[in-house]
């Protein structure tokens, strides 16, 4: 599955543990980092969220913080 959009932030514990979840389950995404790209941050607020990661699959409702028991359901 690609499509996937995980907004991130430096220093996040769960952000890590996310990505590393993906990684090695092999589901393609695209990071967005909120401490590097300022823009995706307003983006995340005006959508009423409020804490990262937020995992964004292209086919399914948005994954708040870590889930191992959510994302499972990314892995193909």
């Amino acid at each position: 599955m690609n499509n996937v959009i995980v907004y991130s932030k430096n220093n996040c514990m769960q952000c890590k543990m996310t990505k590393r979840y993906l990684k090695e389950h092999n589901v393609q995404f695209e990071e967005r980092n909120i401490n590097q790209q300022p823009q995706y941050l307003d983006m995340l607020k005006q959508q009423g969220y409020q804490s990262v990661p937020v995992v964004m699959p292209a086919d399914s409702d948005p994954i708040v913080g870590f889930r191992p028991d959510s994302l499972k359901g990314l892995v193909g």
